[in-house]
């Protein structure tokens, strides 16, 4: 006897919540052994709404709001004449993906205003190759992707990124990640 429609659509979905898993976990070694003295928040939770935040990192340029995808296909930003940007991957609108990323951001800003209202803080998507042999992203090799605000990296740019030198010196981004843990707690 075959499985049902609901229990295929319950395996597939489990499918996809463990290759996001995989991916969240291979970006945080990524992140770990290319930028050593980064530091680092993983799977924090948001107080309102059933959502969580992949990765925070407290770098000298910022904090970063950092979500881990890992698609198959041809990452694109189209810009129509008349609307708002779309994030298209494999051919299908992805949007809702920024979306999700700027409530995020809202929620660490709120988060890091009581101790540093002046750090900016920053979304990216960060795409991670997908499981598979041949398996391949799709964003281009010599040019840094937006969409509303947000850059889209691969692992190894954004560690680039995030090494850079900025301002936020070693004690304030102590502190911002000491008010981060304890307004967004673990998942």
């Amino acid at each position: 006897m075959g499985l049902s429609a609901t229990e295929k659509r319950r395996l597939a979905a489990d499918r996809q919540w463990a290759n996001g898993a995989r991916g969240e976990e291979l970006l945080a070694e990524s992140l770990a052994s290319r930028c050593p003295n980064l530091i680092l928040l993983h799977d924090r939770r948001m107080q309102t709404g059933r959502g969580n935040i992949d990765h925070i990192a407290i770098a000298a340029t910022g904090v970063y709001v950092i979500d881990a995808k890992r698609y198959r296909g041809r990452i694109q930003v189209t810009k129509p004449l008349f609307g708002a940007p779309k994030l298209r991957i494999a051919g299908r609108d992805r949007t809702k993906l920024v979306e999700g990323l700027s409530r995020q951001v809202a929620v660490v800003q709120d988060a890091i205003r009581p101790v540093a209202p002046d750090v900016p803080v920053h979304g990216c998507l960060c795409f991670v190759r997908p499981a598979g042999p041949l398996a391949e992203i799709g964003l281009p090799l010599l040019r840094t992707l937006t969409i509303k605000g947000h850059r889209l990296y691969y692992p190894r740019r954004l560690a680039r990124r995030l090494n850079r030198p900025g301002p936020l010196t070693q004690e304030r981004a102590i502190a911002v990640r000491a008010e981060l843990a304890r307004r967004l707690p673990a998942a």
